[in-house]
């Protein structure tokens, strides 16, 4: 069962066609990585994927939608996706523009990991 929020529906069909076929694919990527994730809005109208802490935020941007990854910098990123915040304490950044494609095996497999993070714990206490 997905555990969606309707306030997530309605930041998304706000958005502009490209950038709601982005949030789409991404929601569904989060779900599909463990159906027990939740959706909520935080920070008064981001949506944020949640188990057992934060999993990932979308923030749709002029030319582009960031997705930030709540993992503390310590999941690998083999393929390279993460465009932001390499040094970022607490979450990094993937950003999408227009026409490209989200790279799902490599986004599901980082969504994973922190799945399986905040159930030992979370990142915080894994870090140390």
């Amino acid at each position: 069962m997905t555990h969606t929020d309707p306030r997530v529906d309605a930041y998304i069909a706000a958005l502009p066609g490209w950038q709601q076929a982005i949030c789409h694919e991404i929601r569904a990527l989060v779900h599909a990585a463990d159906p027990q994730v939740t959706e909520t809005i935080k920070r008064t109208d981001r949506p944020y994927f949640v188990l057992q802490g934060n999993v990932c935020a979308l923030l749709a941007a002029k030319d582009h939608v960031n997705v930030f990854l709540y993992d503390g910098a310590i999941v690998p990123d083999p393929d390279g996706i993460i465009t932001a915040g390499h040094g970022n304490k607490t979450a990094r950044t993937v950003a999408v523009r227009q026409g490209e494609a989200v790279n799902a095996p490599a986004l599901t497999t980082m969504l994973k990991q922190i799945i399986a993070n905040n159930r030992a714990g979370g990142w915080r206490k894994l870090k140390h």
